[in-house]
């Protein structure tokens, strides 16, 4: 089924293309709005930084607010799917005294690497870049700019983690297309929820063992570049750490569906996370409504010793799945790595606490976050299920 709908995306693809391409000339043509340019948060070492962001006209999708309602989240939705973008538009991006030269894609996404002729003095863990708009350009209005920000660990990290964010930090839903299609297009930052205890599990684990480490956390999704300051949002409003985060362009297309663009999208900005912090060990962290197993399982056997562990959600509490993701732990006995498969989060992180990762002294944090996240106090809404399954009682742990 997958390759059928990818070869049938691919024709359609094609002939989709020249279609668009003629609507986007002739409504920018007529279109005398601002142009706008997003800057998402990147990531780097000390020589080379990768920046991401894009190119488009503004839309008019703001910050989300507290009586906002079903039809303004569904506008919003609407204005983030069908953004205009600035087709390979021309832009100079600078970071530490370099710049470059940068062209979009026909989508207005744009992505660098930029290599510094020395490396970074400044011991900030997040550090600014700039990015111009040189062309196109329309008389009389100002050429469009923006800052976006680029994230160096600091000496003090002692690992870092990759985080899958669909049904891993947020509750989407994705193995039901009905149930995430509702959540996505109807709901906003605000009404979007966490898996309980997730904000008080993150923070421990960004604050380590020794309570200042900084570990650095990247979040890599498939889900569409256009909900990136959906995401954005909830994860400061849930108080989450903040870190990179890592989507794709996603058109919907019969395409998207297919699981290998999910699978090729997600390693490769693994990879490229792992070669550039080759001193980091990482641990991973996913859920069992995808393939984060199989691809955490490709990482580990291309990464031998760099994964300290595998942190799985099981989200389906599907008997057949379960004891799949357990047949594909027992190949990683090979390669001394650990898969924890929990119901919870309070689960994860009693082990992670074993394991001398995170101060025990966080787990009452982590207890009282899941607490709240599922309504046993009035400090935040509940899940619309009461809360996630599990007690917090040891995870499956195989090694």
């Amino acid at each position: 089924m997958r390759d059928w709908l990818g070869d049938l995306d691919s024709l359609l693809g094609e002939l989709d293309k020249g279609v668009k391409g003629v609507a986007r000339a002739v409504r920018s043509a007529l279109d005398d709005g601002p142009f706008q340019l997003l800057a998402y948060r990147g990531y780097g070492n000390a020589r080379v930084a990768y920046i991401y962001g894009r190119a488009q006209e503004n839309r008019g999708a703001g910050p989300s607010g507290d009586a906002d309602s079903t039809l303004r989240n569904l506008l919003n939705t609407y204005r983030r799917a069908d953004s205009n973008p600035l087709s390979h538009a021309q832009l100079v991006v600078e970071y530490e005294h370099t710049s470059c030269a940068v062209k979009a894609d026909a989508e207005g996404f744009f992505t660098t690497r930029i290599d510094l002729p020395s490396p970074v003095t400044t011991s900030k863990e997040w550090n600014e870049y700039r990015v111009d708009l040189i062309e196109p350009a329309r008389p009389g209005v100002d050429r469009a700019k923006c800052m976006g920000e680029i994230l160096v660990p600091p000496s003090s990290a002692r690992f870092g983690v990759i985080s899958d964010i669909d049904d891993t930090v947020i509750q989407s839903r994705v193995s039901n297309f009905l149930l995430a299609a509702r959540t996505v297009m109807l709901g906003n930052a605000r009404t979007r929820l966490p898996f309980p205890g997730v904000a008080g599990f993150y923070r421990a684990l960004r604050d380590g063992a020794k309570g200042d480490e900084k570990n650095p956390i990247f979040y890599v999704s498939s889900s569409p570049w256009n909900v990136y300051d959906v995401i954005s949002e909830f994860m400061d409003l849930q108080k989450i750490p903040r870190g990179p985060i890592l989507l794709r362009d996603w058109d919907i297309s019969l395409g998207s569906l297919a699981s290998t663009r999910h699978f090729d999208h997600k390693g490769v900005a693994i990879r490229n996370i792992m070669h550039t912090y080759p001193e980091l060990p990482f641990i991973l962290i996913g859920d069992t409504s995808q393939h984060d197993p199989e691809i955490y399982r490709q990482i580990v056997s291309e990464f031998p010793n760099r994964v300290k562990a595998i942190y799985i959600r099981d989200v389906t509490h599907d008997e057949e799945r379960s004891t799949a993701v357990k047949r594909l732990a027992e190949e990683l006995l090979a390669a001394q790595s650990t898969l924890v498969l929990s119901e919870d989060t309070l689960g994860a992180a009693k082990h992670a606490a074993e394991q001398g990762w995170i101060s025990p002294d966080a787990l009452p944090s982590v207890q009282a976050e899941k607490q709240a996240d599922t309504g046993q106090d009035e400090s935040k809404v509940a899940s619309p299920d009461g809360g996630e399954p599990g007690t917090g009682a040891g995870p499956t742990v195989i090694t």
